[in-house]
Formats: structure tokens, C-alpha cells, sequence
């Protein structure tokens, strides 16, 4: 039986086991946090980034989980600077169109800000003459920082970006720096 591991990734951290590249200042990378042995990651997320992580001992199971091919849905709280309308919603829902070709069609929807959400640190910046919001955004790709070019694109910069769900695997109430067991194939 595989075993899978579900994390709360914390904004700052890498999604890798050590951090080669800054020997003199070392930033906290996943052995921070997880301290079971022969998991790997399962795709990653980026160091600005905030949420769900899957991690196995299956290399099988950790490329159904990662490589493009399959197709894997991805969700993602959004906090955007400015107000999401319609023209907006549509094109992510539609599919734009970056340096590196055209997205895929996303589910796109504006929500209310996530009940019991923790704090970030650092706090995300607040302008008083700008509003923000939240928009629930699903995609079945992995392409470098799509999320965030995907917003820009449509005029709403990501100033918070959170995964919450990857297959059928949720993040629920999991703590920042938390993690938990999980079954192969979900919920």
C-alpha cells in the first residue's frame, strides 16, 4: 500500500527537503516540518505560495499525482487586488493566453473571504484606496507561477495564493506547518 502524507505548506517555506543554494542563510524547506522518512513531493509550490501538499512514497503514484498528463485538478484560494468581474471570470474560465501559450480553461468563481483563515507572515500589504477580493480558481495544469500570471493577465494581481485542493484531497482544517496521514486516493 503507498503511503501519503498530506501537508500545510507555510508561506516562506521551499517544497524540497533541503535548500543547497544558500548555505550561509538557509531558508526552511519541508525537513523543517516532516520528519517521516521516503516521502517525496508530489508537485510543488512555490515559496510565496500557501497550502496543501501531497507527499508519497510512491514514485508510480507521485507521477499520477505531478505529471501534466493526467490532468490532476488543483484548486486554489485566490486574494486578487481589485474586484473580479464578469469580462475577468470569463477569460480564466475561458483560457488566456501568456507568453508560454494558452491555458487551459479554468473553473473560475468569486467567493467571500475563507472563514478560519490563518494569518500569514508576513501579513499580506493592505492599500486603503485599492480593494481586494477572492476568487476559488481550479486548474488541471502546473505551468511556473500559472495562478499568478493568469490573474495579472486579467488585471487582478495575486496578492495571496493558497491551495486547497489536489484531486480528491483537501485540506480541510489543517494547521499551517501541519500534516497528516491520508489514503491513496482521497477522502
Amino acid at each position: 500500500m503507498n503511503r501519503v502524507l498530506l501537508f500545510n505548506k507555510p508561506y516562506g517555506v521551499l517544497s524540497q527537503f533541503t535548500d543547497k543554494g544558500t548555505l550561509e542563510s538557509p531558508r526552511p524547506t519541508l525537513s523543517s516540518y516532516i520528519t517521516e522518512k521516503c516521502f517525496y513531493p508530489a508537485g510543488r509550490l512555490d515559496r510565496d505560495s500557501e497550502g496543501l501538499m501531497v507527499l508519497t512514497d510512491s514514485g508510480p503514484l507521485q507521477a499520477r499525482i505531478s505529471h501534466p498528463k493526467y490532468k490532476l485538478a488543483k484548486t486554489y484560494w485566490v486574494q486578487v487586488e481589485g474586484t473580479p468581474d464578469d469580462a475577468a471570470l470569463n477569460a480564466l474560465r475561458s483560457g488566456v493566453v501568456l507568453k508560454d501559450g494558452k491555458t487551459a480553461p479554468a473553473k473560475a468563481s468569486q467567493i467571500a473571504p475563507p472563514a478560519n483563515l490563518w494569518e500569514r507572515t508576513p501579513p499580506v500589504r493592505f492599500r486603503k484606496s485599492v480593494p481586494d477580493a477572492w476568487i476559488a480558481l481550479t486548474i488541471t495544469e502546473g505551468r511556473n507561477r500559472q495562478i499568478r500570471r493568469m490573474t495579472a493577465h486579467v488585471g487582478l494581481p495575486t496578492l495571496r495564493l493558497i491551495r486547497t485542493q489536489i484531486g480528491g484531497w483537501h485540506l480541510n482544517q489543517l494547521r499551517p506547518g501541519a500534516w497528516r496521514f491520508a489514503s491513496e486516493t482521497g477522502p
